[in-house]
């Protein structure tokens, strides 16, 4: 039988949003890209709490410089990425069975691969799918206020993002109606919200192979 990997608890003390996170993703979120990131990891919840209210240097500078701490058994990059990428970055997909048909997308951090959101499957196209996926990963930075790029194949769902409106020929009836008010839900976020500060960047396929993000199932 497989041995249950503990559940850990991850301190930021110098990061975007200082707090306790639940997993290693949200805790690079909030310290890749930040100068002087100050972060470490905890057995129990209680330790983390603990922790998190008391000084750093009692927990991270007496053994290690803060630029070398990181969570027991972990790596920042598990894989190289092509130049001229990111890695403190957000990278997008969807997929699609028949199009339309059952449409999911996804959302994966590109400094270790780990999926960060999920959603689907749905029946939908494969360009809703990539125009919801971008505006997830928008909502979710913001909310997290977290500045880094998101990376996208799509040149339609990118346009569609940039007009703030997705221009799909998709018909709304009842079978497409809970994904139309997804739709609306995502138009009405991007024209209330400011999101300038997070890029909207096209993954070049050509040059850099399939997107991290993507379902291979092609």
């Amino acid at each position: 039988m497989a041995r249950q990997q503990k559940k850990k608890y991850y301190v930021v003390w110098a990061g975007h949003e200082p707090g306790i996170y639940e997993s290693w993703t949200e805790c690079q979120l909030q310290t890749k890209g930040f100068p002087g990131a100050v972060f470490k990891s905890f057995s129990s919840l209680e330790e983390a709490r603990q922790a998190l209210a008391s000084p750093p240097q009692e927990h991270v500078y007496r053994h290690a410089a803060v630029s070398s701490v990181r969570p027991a058994g972990r790596q920042d990059d598990v894989t190289s990425l092509p130049t001229g990428v990111e890695g403190n970055a957000l990278a997008v997909d969807a997929a699609c069975s028949g199009n339309p048909g059952a449409m999911e997308y996804r959302g994966v951090y590109l400094g270790n691969r780990q999926v960060v959101f999920r959603f689907g499957p749905t029946y939908g196209t494969n360009n809703i799918g990539e125009f919801l996926a971008i505006v997830h990963a928008l909502a979710l930075l913001k909310q997290k206020g977290i500045a880094m790029p998101v990376y996208s194949d799509s040149r339609n769902a990118i346009a569609w993002v940039r007009q703030k409106k997705c221009k799909t020929q998709l018909t709304r009836n009842a079978r497409t109606e809970e994904l139309f008010r997804l739709i609306d839900r995502a138009e009405r976020w991007l024209r209330d919200n400011d999101y300038a500060a997070t890029p909207v960047r096209k993954w070049d396929t050509a040059r850099w192979g399939e997107i991290p993000a993507d379902f291979g199932r092609k």
